[in-house]
């Protein structure tokens, strides 16, 4: 299973929960295997390229499915010819955070500053197409307002300078942003789920407190080289959606502030068409350009 993705990440994490437990119940050998580097382009191509099998797989998040082919112009492959959807595996979910020195407390607040003062409130985010600018971008288009962008070089350092008010605001992972809101160095004033999470009871949704039908999170998918035989896929999925009902799993998931999901392998490819085409409009809109 290769992750293009750094050691450590979201994305890594639940693939090493997730291949432990398919092992397990497959009385086989899964092998992670991390290949990071440009924006994720080369452990995919390592996929596209491999033999369509059933022994090498792709653990790819949303960044890699539908933001970077709408951002590079030309990438090396092709997210929906040179692979095939195997499942949604888990959402990442994500909150709207301030530093506790702003006066927001809601995304009604926000909204309402950022009326009042186009362009003068500054957001941060782990760099130009990055899931942290396009959440913010999708808020801004939603609501009819616009802010301004400071990448910084990766998430965490965005958090950071949120929480030292560098920066007003950003959209964060909560798996990365729980601990300094806990901390008290960010203060988290709206989830991007549809309703509200149960380790944040009193804190609203954006759709509730400002912004009608908002939503935002990252993706967890497992994906084949394409090609790859149907009852291979098939049997792929039914494993993956089985250690997602593993207790162990859903405990650990849940550890890393992911949401256990499962889907068919025509769900994902449905989504993945639906969510390219929406993220097209949006980098198109707001003129996202690679760096």
């Amino acid at each position: 299973m290769i992750i293009p993705l750094a050691a450590g990440s979201s994305v890594d994490n639940a693939a090493r929960v997730l291949a432990k437990k398919m092992a397990e119940n497959m009385g086989a050998s899964i092998v992670i295997e991390n290949i990071p580097g440009a924006s994720g382009q080369i452990g995919a191509g390592q996929v596209a390229r491999a033999a369509p099998d059933g022994y090498t797989l792709g653990g790819f998040n949303d960044s890699i499915m539908t933001m970077l082919p709408n951002i590079q112009a030309r990438l090396p492959w092709d997210i929906l010819k040179d692979f095939e959807p195997v499942s949604l595996v888990a959402t990442i979910e994500w909150g709207l955070v301030a530093s506790p020195k702003t006066p927001y407390h809601s995304a009604a607040d926000l909204i309402k500053a950022a009326k009042a003062h186009p362009g003068a409130i500054n957001y941060g985010s782990g760099g130009v197409g990055s899931p942290q600018h396009i959440a913010m971008e999708l808020f801004d288009s939603e609501a009819g307002i616009k802010m301004r962008h400071v990448p910084y070089k990766g998430a965490s350092q965005a958090a950071v300078g949120i929480a030292g008010n560098e920066v007003s605001v950003g959209f964060q992972g909560l798996a990365a942003a729980t601990g300094l809101v806990e901390g008290g160095k960010l203060r988290l004033i709206g989830v991007t789920t549809p309703q509200r999470m149960p380790q944040f009871p009193d804190v609203p949704t954006v759709s509730e407190s400002g912004l009608k039908g908002f939503k935002f999170n990252s993706w967890f998918t497992i994906v084949a080289p394409a090609g790859t035989p149907k009852p291979i896929v098939d049997r792929l999925n039914a494993e993956i959606v089985k250690a997602l009902k593993d207790p162990e799993v859903i405990e650990r998931y849940k550890h890393y502030g992911l949401t256990p999901r499962g889907s068919t392998a025509q769900e994902l490819g449905t989504d993945t068409r639906t969510q390219l085409a929406r993220y097209h409009k949006l980098i198109k809109d707001a003129g996202i350009q690679p760096r």
